[in-house]
């Protein structure tokens, strides 16, 4: 039975010297987070030890190059670059961090507290188009195109006590998101027997559960993970998968579809480095500029055409208010209760 945060990843994995027990464990995670009824195929183990093999060491590699994680704490928020073109203000970064409903959760579940958070801060980039005002020696010039960059959505994955930990969960989480994308191929396959339309309907639905409990970077609305509601969603997918008929050439095509994804890991989940320069409004500046200042970030992508500009940081959650404490100041601040509005 697939649990959703289930990782394969035991910690202290090393390239070309994977435990065997690893290996296996990722095979089985590839048939269930896909079509279990894979293991019908004769030797689809032996099919799958390769590609998986190499999707293992393709998320090992993609975790294990992000940077020592940037202090994102209110004391270093004018140390590094990064974080001001983020944040408005360390207020805004407080507030932000405050809010997160995976932050909050992990917050719930460790009541302990913890000296420090790691985690992987993930935003969308944007950039605009405008006209502005710009200072040429002595004189003010009017409607200067200009482009602005901008971050939103901000948002925390795989909060951790240690940064061993959180580099952990990620490589669960991104050799996830592989399978994830594998599971949208078979969903979007052109098949033109009828009896298959109500099979990829099932399996477009398996892939809406399995990102909504956590196998992709995409922003899920702050919406809280009920786990068990969502484990028993999917349990009732496989159970009307399994009572459908299959024939071997559909799962031949099938396999084929996972073994091809993950063979190709590289180039269906990848980072690339992003490098500008910005004033302190963010506007984009050339390099000589004396105002500018030099940014630089990875941004993840997916086969799908998706982004997002992820900075591997450390919390201190000493700085961070409680959820009800946040929401006392922000009453204060309104003049209503902003609790009123919590979904």
């Amino acid at each position: 039975m697939l649990r959703l945060f289930h990782s394969i990843f035991g910690g202290g994995e090393e390239k070309d010297h994977y435990p065997e027990s690893l290996i296996e464990m990722a095979i089985e995670r590839a048939v269930d987070g896909t079509y279990p009824r894979l293991r019908a195929m004769s030797g689809y183990r032996k099919r799958l030890r390769a590609p998986v093999i190499h999707a293992i060491d393709h998320v090992m590699a993609l975790v294990d190059q992000l940077p020592r994680p940037l202090p994102a704490i209110s004391s270093a928020y004018s140390a590094d670059p990064r974080l001001p073109a983020l944040f408005v203000s360390p207020e805004h970064m407080r507030e932000v961090f405050a809010n997160d409903p995976v932050l909050g959760e992990f917050r719930k579940s460790h009541p302990e507290g913890a000296d420090s958070i790691t985690a992987l801060l993930l935003a969308q980039r944007r950039e605009k188009n405008i006209l502005g005002i710009e200072l040429d020696g002595e004189l003010m010039r009017r409607d200067v195109r200009q482009v602005t960059v901008g971050f939103s959505n901000h948002r925390l994955a795989d909060p951790a006590a240690t940064e061993d930990e959180a580099r952990r969960q990620l490589k669960r989480r991104a050799f996830d998101h592989l399978l994830s994308l594998a599971l949208f191929n078979i969903s979007e396959a052109k098949d033109e027997r009828a009896e298959l339309n109500h099979e990829r309907e099932l399996l477009r639905c398996k892939l809406n559960v399995l990102e909504k409990g956590g196998w992709s970077f995409e922003d899920q609305g702050g919406k809280h993970i009920d786990v068990r509601s969502v484990q028993t969603e999917l349990e009732a997918i496989e159970g009307q998968l399994a009572a459908l008929s299959v024939d071997d050439r559909t799962l031949s095509g099938q396999l084929d579809m996972v073994t091809d994804l993950l063979s190709d890991a590289e180039k269906q989940l990848w980072a690339e480095p992003v490098d500008f320069h910005v004033d302190s409004m963010n506007i984009k500046r050339d390099a000589q500029d004396p105002h500018a200042r030099p940014i630089h970030f990875n941004e993840l992508h997916n086969t799908r055409g998706e982004s997002l500009a992820i900075l591997f940081v450390s919390l201190d959650p000493r700085e961070l208010p409680q959820g009800d404490a946040f929401l006392a100041g922000a009453d204060r601040l309104l003049g209503e209760p902003v609790s009123s509005f919590r979904p």
